[in-house]
C-alpha cells in the first residue's frame, strides 16, 4: 500500500485515523502498532514474522545491555546480536542475489540465486532499529521497557516504507506523551497535500518521460536517440527522483505531524546547492545524518590524518552508495560523490564559493551525470548512454517530448527552488485561498490517481 493511492488515501486513511482519535490516550500506541502492522501486512503478509522478529530482538538486545551496564562483554555480544540480525537480514533480502551473480561470474560457479520480492522498506527500518539499540549502548537513551511503544516507533506506518529515517531520541518524549491539537492537525494535512502534489503531479508526470526514453533504450539502445533528447530524460529523471522521494518525506511527514509525532527535515532545496558538500546537507538529510552519526565518526571523523579522513570518506560513500541498491552502478555513483567530496576538501570548495554561477553550474552538470550513473543498471546501456551524451548527435525527435512536457519541466524546476517560498507563506495566511489551494491539489491528484495507470514510487527498491 503506497500513500498515492485511492486505497490508502480514501479507505486506509479515514478508518485508521477515526479509530485513532477515538482511543483514549493510553491505547493511542496500541492502535498505532495495530494500524502499523496492518499497514505494513497489506501486501506483504509473508514478511509479518520477519517485522515482529525485529522488533523482538532489539527490545531483547536493548534491554540486556540495559540491565548490564556494568557488564562490557555482555552489552558487547547484546548489540552484536542487534547489529548481526539486521545487518543480516537486510544482506540476506537485499544482496543475496548481487553476491550470488557476482561469485558466478568471477569463479564460473554456478550458485543458484534466490527468488523472492525485497521487504519493502527493509533499508530504512533496519537502519532506524539499529540505531536504537546502538544509541542505547552509548547511553545516549534508556531502554525501551514498554514492547508496544517499542512496536509502535519500529513499524510506525508513516515513515516505515520509505522514511525519513527516525531515530528513537527523535520521537521519545512524543511517544510517551504527545499533544494533538487542530492546528497540529491542519497543518500535517496541508503538508500530506504538498507531498502528494509532488509525487502525483510532478514526479508522476514529468517521470513518465525518462520512462518512455528508458524504454527505448532497452529496446533498441540509446544509441538511437538525440543528444537533446538524453539530456532531456535524465533531467526529466532528475526531477522525478526529487518530487517521488522528497513528496512521500512530506507526506510522511504530514501524517507524522496528524498522530501528534514531528519527524526530522528530509530535503531543502538540494538542487540550489553550489557544492556537493552542501548538496548532501540538503538532500536526504536523515540517511545523511545516519552515516554520519554510526559509520564516519565512529571511524574517526575529520579528526585524523589527510589519509585516514580520505579512507573515512571512502567508507561512508561506498557504503552510502551500496545501500541505495544492489548493483555496482549504485557503489560507482556513491564513490562519485567520494571522489568530488574529496576535490571540494582539497580547495575546489573556496574557489566554487567565490564563484556564484559557475558553483550552480558545476553541482548541476556533475548531478546530471550521476543521476544517469544511478538510473541504469546494466553497464552496457549505461555505456550507451554516456556516449550518447557526450558525443553529440542531432535530430528532432527531443521537440515532440519537449512540447508535450514543457509545462511540468518548468513546475518542476522553479519549485525545486524556493523561488515561490514567500508567495506561499502569503497564501497560507489567506485561509480561504489556502483552503482552495489545497482541496485542488487534493481533487486534481485524485482524478489522476483514478484516471492514470502509471504511479511508480522509486524509492521502494531502495
Amino acid at each position: 500500500m503506497v500513500f498515492s493511492s485511492i486505497l490508502f488515501l480514501f479507505r486506509f486513511l479515514p478508518a485508521a485515523f477515526a479509530l485513532y482519535y477515538l482511543v483514549p490516550r493510553r491505547f493511542k500506541n496500541a492502535v498505532l502498532l495495530l494500524l502499523s502492522l496492518i499497514f505494513y501486512s497489506w501486501g506483504e503478509a509473508k514478511y509479518f514474522p520477519i517485522m515482529i522478529a525485529s522488533i523482538l530482538v532489539d527490545y531483547t538486545a536493548s534491554g540486556v545491555i540495559e540491565s548490564h551496564r556494568e557488564n562490557r562483554f555482555i552489552c558487547r555480544c547484546a548489540l552484536a546480536c542487534s547489529m548481526l540480525f539486521n545487518l543480516g537480514m537486510l544482506g540476506f533480502f537485499k544482496y543475496t542475489n548481487f553476491f550470488v551473480s557476482n561469485l558466478n561470474s568471477w569463479f564460473g560457479l554456478g550458485l543458484p540465486g534466490i527468488s523472492f520480492v525485497l521487504p519493502l522498506g527493509i533499508s530504512f527500518y533496519t537502519f532506524q532499529t539499529m540505531s536504537y539499540t546502538i544509541d542505547v549502548y552509548w547511553g545516549k537513551v534508556k531502554a525501551e521497557r514498554n514492547i508496544i511503544d517499542f512496536g509502535a516507533f519500529v513499524v510506525l506506518f508513516p515513515q516505515l516504507i520509505a522514511g525519513p529515517i527516525v531515530r528513537y531520541t527523535d520521537i521519545s518524549r512524543e511517544l510517551k506523551e504527545r499533544e494533538i491539537g487542530l492546528p497540529q492537525i491542519q497543518e500535517g494535512v496541508k503538508v500530506f497535500l504538498l507531498g502528494l502534489g509532488s509525487k502525483v503531479l510532478i514526479a508522476n508526470n514529468v517521470g513518465a518521460l525518462w520512462t518512455e526514453v528508458e524504454q527505448i533504450g532497452l529496446n533498441q539502445g540509446f544509441l538511437q536517440l538525440s543528444t537533446p533528447l538524453v539530456w532531456l530524460a535524465v533531467l526529466a529523471y532528475a526531477l522525478q527522483i526529487y518530487f517521488d522521494f522528497s513528496g512521500y518525506s512530506l507526506m510522511a511527514i504530514g501524517l507524522g505531524k496528524m498522530l501528534g509525532f514531528e519527524f526530522p527535515q528530509n530535503f531543502d532545496f538540494p538542487y540550489i546547492s553550489r557544492s556537493f558538500t552542501e548538496f548532501w546537507r540538503r538532500w536526504h538529510m536523515t540517511l545523511g545524518s545516519w552515516f554520519r552519526e554510526y559509520l564516519y565518526i565512529p571511524l574517526g571523523g575529520n579528526r585524523v590524518s589527510k589519509p585516514r579522513l580520505y579512507f573515512n570518506l571512502f567508507v561512508v560513500w561506498a557504503a552510502t552508495g551500496f545501500w541505495h541498491g544492489a548493483s555496482w552502478n549504485f557503489v560507482l555513483w556513491g564513490l562519485f560523490f567520494f571522489v568530488f567530496l574529496v576535490l571540494e576538501r582539497m580547495g575546489l570548495k573556496g574557489f566554487l564559493e567565490r564563484h556564484r554561477v559557475l558553483s550552480h553550474l558545476y553541482v548541476i552538470f556533475f548531478l546530471l551525470i550521476s543521476w544517469a550513473l544511478f538510473a541504469v543498471t546494466d553497464f552496457e546501456l549505461l555505456g550507451q548512454l554516456f556516449t550518447r551524451m557526450f558525443s553529440f548527435q542531432g535530430g528532432m525527435d527531443w521537440i515532440y517530448y519537449l512540447r508535450n512536457y514543457l509545462v511540468v519541466f518548468v513546475l518542476g524546476v522553479v519549485l525545486s527552488t524556493p523561488v515561490l517560498k514567500g508567495a506561499y507563506q502569503k497564501l497560507e495566511k489567506n485561509n480561504a485561498l489556502a483552503l482552495v489551494f489545497f482541496v485542488t491539489i487534493l481533487v486534481v491528484s485524485t482524478a489522476y490517481l483514478v484516471d492514470a495507470t502509471y504511479n511508480p514510487f522509486l524509492y521502494f527498491r531502495f
